[in-house]
């Protein structure tokens, strides 16, 4: 490829690797952490590469059927996660397209292809070859999981054909054996490659290389549930609503409260359950699809958390690619405003939430569902709103 146009190829491997497993935090630490090295023998400053890097890894883990958030938002909000997925659409497909040709215009402004240096590229290429066994066919475990995401199995036997069949790969083509397979799954894989970028990207994974993110995941948890259960993010949440009258207001609402809850909490999964959990009564007394909502608090919760230092997704950004805030490097945070497709998507359904366009109000089936499962309904009506606006309901749910 061109190396002016790596900074948009970057984004969309990492959007295509990100989509086929499920994962952004995975594709960070794998593909994301070669990209980085790449970017350097490119003299591109790591911020830019970081950028292009969260941007694909993070829009990938948003319409991903196999992503946990992605699951999450749709049954928090009592949706699926296909049609919540097909909800995401007007948003997601405007802001790549933005941050693909702002990638495009900084590769040729950054880079100069003529002095480019291809040298750390060849010695990765070079260290890959003589270690491994490289086929196209190994691609097959992750056409694999695609083909079970397309066919709209469960995300969790999908993830786990996939870890299997890359366990038979392994065993077939590199020849090791069942138990380094296990090693491997528990402890990590480890090699010395005389390369630092290689070694740097394989000598990792495995279950114990993820209790640290684990830790810090509870952690945030217990804060936010802390937080939750003396009722502190409900009387804000609650505030927030008695101000606003109109569908606008309380979708806009939902965006800034996902937001939030990442900024106080750290967190983004209680970033998208909390909001969910609390506005889906309203939506459903105001006559508007649930689908609205699950759309908000993915792009406030999964797409804003990794531009948050403090919370989960953001300390594992800036770990996982290297950055080095920690030791004074604190200009590579630019990484934040330059992972455009990340704040651009919530900045697009704010402007849909504005002038209605892209907001779909609930079908009859879907009533039909909310009676059946008895979901909550807030029906007492706040006073009217502006011309041509619904009111909202208020706050208390009635099922």
């Amino acid at each position: 490829l061109s190396p002016a146009i790596f900074l948009a190829a970057a984004m969309l491997l990492c959007s295509v690797v990100s989509l086929a497993l499920g994962t952004s935090w995975g594709t960070v630490g794998t593909v994301g952490l070669a990209l980085m090295g790449i970017g350097a023998g490119f003299d591109i400053p790591m911020y830019w590469t970081a950028g292009a890097v969260v941007s694909g890894a993070f829009f990938g883990d948003k319409i991903s059927p196999l992503s946990d958030t992605t699951n999450l938002a749709p049954a928090v909000t009592g949706t699926d996660v296909f049609s919540h997925i097909k909800n995401m659409m007007p948003t997601t497909i405007p802001a790549m397209v933005i941050a693909f040709v702002i990638y495009l215009m900084a590769g040729f402004t950054l880079i100069d292809g003529d002095g480019a240096s291809f040298e750390r590229i060849d010695a990765i290429t070079a260290a890959l070859q003589a270690n491994f066994t490289i086929s196209a066919w190994l691609l097959l475990p992750a056409v694999l999981v695609i083909a079970l995401a397309v066919k709209r199995m469960p995300p969790i036997p999908s993830l786990f054909a996939g870890a299997l069949a890359g366990a038979v790969t392994a065993m077939l083509v590199q020849g090791v054996g069942v138990h380094d397979v296990l090693t491997y799954a528990n402890s990590g894989y480890s090699i010395d490659t005389g390369v630092a970028a290689i070694d740097s990207l394989l000598n990792r994974g495995g279950i114990q290389s993820m209790m640290w993110t684990i830790s810090l995941v509870l952690i945030a948890l217990g804060f936010g549930g802390a937080l939750e259960k003396t009722g502190c993010l409900e009387a804000i949440i609650r505030a927030i609503m008695t101000k606003v009258r109109s569908f606008k207001g309380v979708q806009t609402a939902a965006v800034l409260t996902s937001v939030s809850t990442n900024l106080v909490a750290g967190d983004p999964y209680l970033s998208i359950a909390l909001p969910g959990r609390m506005y889906a009564p309203t939506y459903r007394g105001m006559g508007y699809s649930t689908l609205n909502l699950s759309r908000a608090i993915e792009e406030g919760g999964t797409l804003i958390s990794p531009l948050i230092p403090w919370n989960a997704g953001g300390a594992f950004v800036i770990s996982a690619l290297g950055l080095g805030i920690v030791e004074g490097n604190v200009e590579n945070l630019l990484y934040i405003p330059l992972a455009f497709a990340c704040w651009l998507s919530p900045v697009i359904g704010l402007v849909y939430a504005q002038t209605g366009l892209f907001s779909p109000r609930a079908s009859e089936e879907e009533r039909q569902l909310w009676q059946e499962q008895g979901e909550a309904i807030a029906t007492d009506l706040g006073a009217a709103g502006p011309a041509g606006e619904t009111p909202i309901a208020s706050p208390r749910p009635s099922s």
